[in-house]
């Protein structure tokens, strides 16, 4: 975390769009994006430095990164960058300490009869009508509202870490046998593995099955998967104090938070 921040103060100059360095040209490049409304607080603005993850280090990168609080999406890694707030707060999830609620082992009884099933970051058209119905019924005014099936598929396909695809699906009759089923999908986590954790880059999930509480669920399902791959952290992506639906996050507890200090543990 230590190099990739340092090499941020390195090359950021705030007046400018493009963060400058004047180590060699193939030094980590950083971009700052214009003002704009903030999707979680009302008048509020945001602002986001970004940079491209590809290449040979790219893995070793999206670590650093990821580590430092941004997020990636496709090629991009990003994190906020504005200059009047703090409240976005990178969250992950102490796998190894983490004992689930009363409610939470009730949502995991409730969706006894699901099977998670990893297979590699590919397009179907089963995920994207599901992805449909998940944005037209939960997420209208959203900023990802209008995406095509094109633009589906290359949030899910363009990658250069270690990303693979869970999808959720109802049992059926050979699934004690085969760990697979080809029952109904319920829900889709994109998820990236790294060197010391999991992290969930996006998911959605059946907006009728409200009595599921699916998106909890796979939740509780990755930290139990980075706990059996001996990994001690799950990346939930940024908690931001005041924004309603980003507030599930402070659930999973123990929990640690990145702040000017580090990472600070909350229980």
């Amino acid at each position: 975390m230590k190099t990739v921040w340092s090499k941020i103060a390195d090359t950021y100059q705030g007046t400018g769009r493009k963060a400058v360095t004047s180590h060699s040209r193939e030094a980590q490049q950083f971009y700052l994006t214009p003002n704009s409304p903030c999707p979680y607080l009302p008048g509020r603005e945001e602002r986001k430095v970004f940079t491209n993850v590809a290449g040979a280090h790219a893995r070793e990168i999206n670590d650093l990164l990821t580590q430092s609080g941004f997020r990636r999406s496709q090629l991009i890694a990003y994190r906020p960058a504005c200059e009047n707030c703090a409240a976005c707060v990178s969250v992950r999830v102490l796998t190894s300490e983490f004992s689930p609620s009363a409610n939470m082992r009730r949502v995991n009884a409730a969706n006894d009869d699901l099977i998670g099933i990893e297979i590699a970051n590919s397009f179907s058209s089963e995920q994207y009508s599901l992805f449909r119905r998940y944005l037209d019924t939960r997420h209208l005014d959203g900023g990802m509202v209008d995406m095509s099936v094109l633009d589906y598929r290359m949030m899910v396909e363009e990658s250069a870490v270690d990303t693979t695809l869970i999808e959720y699906r109802l049992r059926d009759i050979d699934s004690a046998f085969t760990g697979k089923s080809s029952g109904t999908l319920v829900g889709v986590a994109l998820t990236d593995q790294m060197s010391d954790g999991l992290s969930m880059v996006y998911s959605f999930y059946d907006p009728d099955m409200k009595d599921r509480s699916l998106g909890t669920f796979m939740i509780l399902d990755h930290i139990e998967r980075a706990r059996r791959k001996g990994l001690p952290y799950l990346y939930l992506g940024y908690w931001v104090e005041g924004s309603r639906k980003m507030s599930y996050k402070k659930r999973f507890l123990p929990q640690e938070r990145l702040t000017v200090r580090g990472w600070e543990r909350a229980d």
